[in-house]
């Protein structure tokens, strides 16, 4: 098919001669579903400071609006996740028919574990039962609220843990959690899943409750078929493998979900592949190469797998900030449907330790923004979605009529 994009064609070419599926790529990349975070588009900060910004959403009813303008420039952020009770509605019924008559829909439910006084010692791992009582209601609450917004994911994050050796049995906390998160996968819908995130330290200094994709992991099969691992991939010590995490998980079928940022130090909520784009590119070329794969678990994990972003934007602008990263997103998937897997699996079969590594690094070195640009001509969105924010009115519109409001999701942005 003739196209304007002369860039395009001569690509498309390329891939074919090369034995790419052109027609599978683009179909793929159509499909792709990126969630924004609610949190994403109000002010937010660091345990310093909160700076206001002009149009930052005051309400939930404001972050879908934003949310679903996202969605109109790119065409592949079709639902937006909320935080309780940052997003508490009266209404629910009302605020799922406010999103869909947007074109969006209501993704992940996040609780809040970690804002109340009485979480200073923990949530569900506190000492005091009455505690523990009210952090497991207020999941319990998050469940309905699923129940009432059609949404599939608990995202399940813990602040919980110990500044000092000694200031409670880390046994004891393990059980404790078990017990809570027990209760609550079993009031979950049929359909629902429980996203266990782990990290590996802050706010607790001495021992986090939930450490690593290891206790998660254990936790999940400890609950149940409906319980998988949901990596943030800004919550690991600077030099983790991720991928690696990543692979193991998707070959264990434990993989349930992302939330995706970077970081430089450890959980910096930086714009999702802003400071090492070729590790997101090969997170994403684990996913396309498990999809494909010949086990129906692996590929079943890789294909049911919720892509969510989770940043703290504090001195970006929102809108542009979170366009940023579900482009950045397009691209490293792009550039990961391109790898030549049958190439790859020969090199690798035959020890070409450097010629297997240039595969993958063929593709990352890939110019795809023509062929994203004809992926969104296709799917009727701007074909360079940061232009058209440029040359849009609605950041302007939200500014005058928002203002620049004080507060928001809080100093600290959540999980």
């Amino acid at each position: 098919m003739q196209t304007n994009n002369p860039a395009y064609e001569y690509l498309a070419e390329a891939l074919q001669k090369s034995g790419q599926d052109v027609a599978a790529v683009k179909a793929a990349l159509k499909a792709q579903h990126i969630e924004t975070p609610s949190w994403g588009y109000g002010n937010s900060g660091t345990r310093f400071k909160v700076f206001a910004a002009a149009g930052a959403a005051r309400n939930v009813y404001e972050k879908i609006d934003d949310a679903a303008f996202i969605h109109r420039l790119t065409g592949v952020a079709p639902s937006v996740a909320l935080h309780i009770p940052w997003d508490k509605t009266s209404d629910w019924s009302g605020l799922r028919q406010y999103a869909a008559e947007r074109g969006i829909a209501l993704g992940a439910i996040n609780p809040n574990l970690f804002q109340d006084d009485e979480y200073k010692s923990g949530s569900v791992c506190h000492p005091d039962p009455v505690v523990r009582r009210r952090a497991v209601d207020h999941m319990l609450e998050c469940v309905e609220i699923m129940r009432a917004t059609g949404s599939r994911d608990l995202s399940l994050w813990l602040a919980d843990g110990t500044n000092y050796a000694g200031q409670d049995s880390i046994r004891a906390r393990k059980h404790r959690l078990e017990e809570a998160a027990c209760e609550v996968y079993r009031r979950l819908p049929e359909d629902a899943r429980i996203l266990v995130e782990y990290k590996f330290f802050e706010p607790a200094f001495y021992q986090t409750d939930l450490a690593d994709w290891g206790m998660a992991a254990s936790l999940s099969r400890k609950l149940g078929p409906q319980a998988k691992v949901l990596v943030d991939t800004g919550h690991h010590a600077p030099g983790t493998n991720v991928e690696h995490i990543v692979a193991f998980l998707l070959d264990e079928g434990l993989l349930g979900g992302f939330h995706f940022n970077a970081r430089k130090y450890a959980d910096d909520d930086l714009i999702v592949g802003s400071v090492n784009p070729f590790e997101l590119f090969l997170i994403y070329n684990e996913l396309v190469g498990a999809a494909a794969d010949s086990n129906p678990m692996v590929s079943g994990c890789a294909q049911d797998v919720a892509y969510m972003i989770d940043q703290s934007h504090n001195i970006e602008p929102k809108l542009e900030a979170m366009l940023q990263s579900v482009v950045n997103c397009q691209v490293a998937y792009a550039k990961a449907l391109l790898v030549d897997r049958v190439a790859l699996a020969e090199r690798q079969a035959a020890e070409d330790v450097l010629g297997a590594h240039r595969v993958l690094t063929d593709a990352f070195e890939t110019d795809v923004r023509p062929l994203l640009a004809q992926v969104r001509a296709e799917m009727g969105v701007p074909e360079n979605p940061l232009a058209a924010l440029a040359a849009s009115d609605y950041p302007k519109k939200v500014a005058a009529e928002r203002g620049a409001a004080e507060g928001g999701s809080g100093g600290y942005p959540g999980a």
